[in-house]
């Protein structure tokens, strides 16, 4: 990515022909998310999926579309609580196209439309709020299978 990219804590997972950019604390859940949709892909449920970035991404507004990609130094590990660092394969650079924002006290049962998108790096993009605790898994599966024209 060129220079003028700003470095968020945020890991990011490729699903389909998009990414979903997954913010949180420390601790909330984002790596394991990026594991469970991963481990959902080698099933079937999403076709596709490859890990972008763990624990620090790169992202970068060009041409209307967020970019993202991982901190090089980065670049193929994914932290597994209780097995540590892993490398696994990964994508150098993704269009987001959902922001999953987890452990977020926007997280109701039925959001109103205002709190579904977000704004990063001058792009607004679909955004699913996640509760503290709650399985952020269906959420974004149900995004993707719903959106697959647009993926």
């Amino acid at each position: 990515m060129a220079a003028d990219t700003a470095t968020i804590h945020a890991s990011a997972v490729l699903i389909g022909r998009k990414a979903a950019l997954i913010r949180g604390p420390a601790g909330s859940g984002k790596s394991q998310l990026v594991w469970n949709l991963l481990q959902a892909a080698a099933q079937g449920a999403p076709p596709f999926a490859r890990l972008v970035a763990d624990d620090r991404a790169h992202v970068q507004h060009h041409a209307g579309r967020l970019l993202v990609g991982p901190a090089p130094a980065l670049a193929g590990l994914i932290e597994i609580r209780g097995l540590g660092i892993l490398r696994i394969a990964y994508e150098p650079l993704a269009v987001v196209g959902l922001v999953v924002d987890l452990a977020d006290d926007d997280a109701v049962r039925h959001p109103d439309p205002k709190v579904q998108q977000t704004v990063i790096e001058g792009v607004s993009l679909p955004r699913v709020a996640i509760g503290a605790g709650m399985s952020a898994l269906p959420a974004v599966l149900a995004f993707y299978k719903g959106s697959q024209t647009g993926n």
